[in-house]
């Protein structure tokens, strides 16, 4: 248990912050499920626009540090060369 005040604010905003990083890596991971849905539905329009929200979605976690580039990069490659293949 947190002893001091400043301690104490640490947990406060330690909760806060994983709260907030929870509900973005879940929307990461909606965003990806629509695209590849989209794409189980053959629907090429859909899925460029679906994949375009997951691209932005994507690049604001890399900033923001809650996934690697990498990943990020990955993602967005795989994504895209099932939606180039769908022509």
């Amino acid at each position: 248990m947190a002893n001091t005040a400043q301690a104490r604010k640490r947990v406060r905003q330690a909760i806060k912050a994983r709260d907030r990083n929870v509900a973005q890596k879940s929307n990461f991971r909606t965003c990806i499920k629509k695209v590849l849905k989209s794409l189980a539905d053959k629907n090429k329009e859909e899925s460029n626009a679906n994949f375009k929200e997951a691209m932005s979605v994507m690049d604001k976690l890399v900033v923001k540090g809650l996934i690697h580039k990498n990943k990020a990069a990955r993602h967005k490659s795989r994504l895209n060369a099932h939606i180039k293949a769908l022509a």
